[in-house]
């Protein structure tokens, strides 16, 4: 973990499991330094929603050639909107942060991040976009990929039975009534997955804090991530 000044900029890259809560913990630091939250996901979706729109994805089948060849006519931004205090993804200058969250685009966005191409185009566009610091980003390889050289990493992590049960209470505010031991299993699958995959798998970077938040609120690991912050001189 690195030093910084009061007044520079600095890249945050926060990794770790599915169901920790990674998502919100970045936009919340980002909102705490006045930096860019960047969801790598979301990117990883625009290039999937692309492909539903030109073509590459029709019906059933995937053209991942075609969609491969599209990859220099995306261009991908993150600007803030300040109505609902986080940053919305452009595609192409357009706003389509809705579309994305499409059951279209769930549908088809792990196939679609699963290309090798796709992988190397986002992390050179995420790359890119950490150039001027001041960027908290999250996902499964920013820390050992993305930013190598980020100043502060960290590695989130939970027990997948709370994961589980936290995922379970989300989804049964939506109305899904999926059990609690289905959500689990998939829970344990994806983290294999995750892990063993031949691109770009889900690894602690040697110089990463672990954040385990089994047991802690929101606000817990907020104190957390500010004494680091602190240490580091951003606050």
């Amino acid at each position: 973990m690195e030093s910084c000044l009061t007044n520079k900029k600095i890249i945050i890259a926060v990794d770790g499991f599915s169901s920790c809560g990674k998502s919100t913990f970045a936009r919340a630091i980002a909102a705490r330094l006045g930096y860019i939250f960047i969801d790598s996901g979301a990117m990883y979706r625009a290039v999937t929603l692309y492909a539903l729109r030109h073509g590459a994805i029709d019906g059933d089948t995937l053209d991942e050639r075609r969609l491969v060849s599209m990859l220099g006519d995306i261009d991908i931004a993150f600007r803030f909107n300040p109505a609902r205090g986080a940053s919305d993804l452009y595609l192409n200058g357009k706003n389509v942060e809705r579309e994305i969250r499409s059951i279209e685009v769930s549908r088809w966005v792990s196939r679609v991040s699963g290309i090798g191409s796709v992988r190397r185009q986002l992390v050179d566009m995420q790359q890119k976009m950490g150039r001027a610091r001041g960027i908290v980003m999250d996902g499964r390889d920013i820390g050992t990929v993305v930013f190598p050289d980020a100043e502060l990493k960290i590695f989130m992590t939970a027990d997948p039975a709370v994961r589980a049960m936290r995922r379970y209470k989300e989804l049964k505010e939506k109305g899904d009534e999926t059990p609690l031991a289905e959500i689990e299993e998939n829970i344990r699958s994806r983290d294999l997955a995750d892990q063993t995959r031949a691109i770009s798998p889900l690894r602690q970077a040697p110089d990463a804090l672990v954040l385990d938040n089994s047991h802690m609120t929101v606000e817990e690991q907020m104190a957390w991530v500010e004494e680091k912050l602190h240490t580091l001189g951003c606050l």
